[in-house]
């Protein structure tokens, strides 16, 4: 293999294979990202076989050339060096040859860099799915789709099924849930499919979204979305993104939600915010992270507050858009209100509750294909 290569193009593309790259793999091969070119571009791989991700430069860009290919060929490089290598390179352009036993030669500007490499005949091969269950969505509606529940997984690995956020396709409404058996949040949308098309108990590894919605374009793109029986494919550009269905059904916990509320409140939802992460300054101090949440008399604001044994205590008097229903004292881990807020795209949120001791349901005021829920903590006091 001899080519030249514009820094950028080859720069972002390793940006986005890299994440597949895993350090703790035993498999020599895949610490390395695979790039094999001929005449139409380079195409860099790389996986933990867990998730795996293939992106291609094409020659030409637009007229442009992007690539000049003096000999094709393939190569695996050592990915903990090349990622770095080649973002501090000096020059626009990157000049690569492999010559005998895998050796790798690097130019840009005044710098040469020898690499030793690995035979591509070793790497794994990408799977082949069978593309009969295809459906295809905007990216930024899959990215806040992942954004809203990927947070919510369990990080046990005892239950490997609930490190993963469950698919659920039926109706032309694609639905994503996520639970750590203490809080549990999904999303629906509506999705332009065709009618027939369903699935369900597909479940993807909350860790693997994460670094998928690292990758999706910004713009408004169709994100292309293969679903086999094993693995999922997801299609951008010229990205390939293969993530590994994790094994296991996924519990049903349509059974655990509240149909009604003995109390609701809505909030403006960064004063709600702010007032629990002043709370929960001194709650992490006791190692807890309790908040109590305590409705007034005058339906105008509620009590939040916190203590520390050692520290104290903080107290605050929170205005609600508008409270209803029985009074009520409830004490919740202020770190899972506090991951919802983050999340929160809308201005107010809508917290149901049915009672002390039973599930707390977030909804953005707005917005009813969001649900959050969370389950509160029995205190003495």
């Amino acid at each position: 293999m001899k080519i030249t290569i514009q820094k950028q193009q080859l720069n972002d593309s390793i940006q986005d294979v890299s994440k597949a790259i895993s350090s703790r793999t035993t498999i020599p091969i895949l610490t390395g990202i695979k790039i094999e070119a001929n005449s139409t571009g380079v195409t860099m791989t790389a996986s933990d076989t867990d998730i795996s991700i293939q992106a291609f430069i094409p020659a030409e860009i637009d007229g442009e050339r992007i690539i000049s290919i003096e000999r094709s060929g393939s190569v695996v490089v050592p990915a903990k060096f090349f990622v770095d290598i080649v973002r501090k390179l000096p020059a626009s352009d990157v000049h690569m040859e492999v010559g005998d036993q895998f050796k790798i030669v690097i130019q840009s500007g005044s710098t040469e860099i020898q690499l030793a490499g690995l035979d591509p005949e070793e790497y794994p091969l990408l799977p082949r799915l069978a593309e009969n269950q295809t459906l295809s969505m905007p990216s930024e509606v899959l990215r806040s789709m992942i954004r809203q529940v990927a947070f919510a997984v369990s990080t046990n690995e005892a239950t490997p099924v609930l490190t993963g956020v469950l698919w659920t396709l039926e109706s032309g409404k694609l639905k994503f849930v996520a639970t750590d058996r203490h809080r549990l949040s999904s999303i629906e949308r509506p999705i332009d499919c065709p009618p027939e098309l369903r699935f369900h108990n597909i479940v993807i590894s909350g860790k693997n979204l994460n670094e998928l919605g690292k990758i999706l374009p910004e713009q408004n793109t169709l994100i292309d979305i293969v679903v086999a029986d094993n693995q999922v494919l997801f299609r951008t550009g010229n990205v390939l993104f293969f993530s590994r269905i994790l094994d296991g059904t996924y519990p049903d916990t349509s059974k655990i939600i509240p149909q009604s509320y003995k109390t609701e409140a809505v909030f403006a939802a960064k004063p709600l915010a702010d007032a629990i992460d002043r709370a929960y300054l001194l709650s992490r101090e006791e190692k807890t992270n309790i908040v109590r949440l305590t409705t007034a008399d005058d339906e105008r604001s509620v009590e939040i507050s916190s203590s520390s044994s050692e520290l104290g205590r903080v107290t605050e008097q929170l205005p609600v858009e508008s409270l209803s229903g029985e009074p009520l004292k409830i004490s919740f881990n202020s770190k899972y209100i506090l991951d919802v807020l983050k999340v929160t795209e809308d201005d107010s949120i809508r917290i149901g509750f049915t009672g002390a001791m039973s599930p707390m349901i977030l909804r953005p005021a707005d917005d009813g294909g969001i649900l959050h829920l969370i389950l509160p903590y029995r205190t003495t006091t």
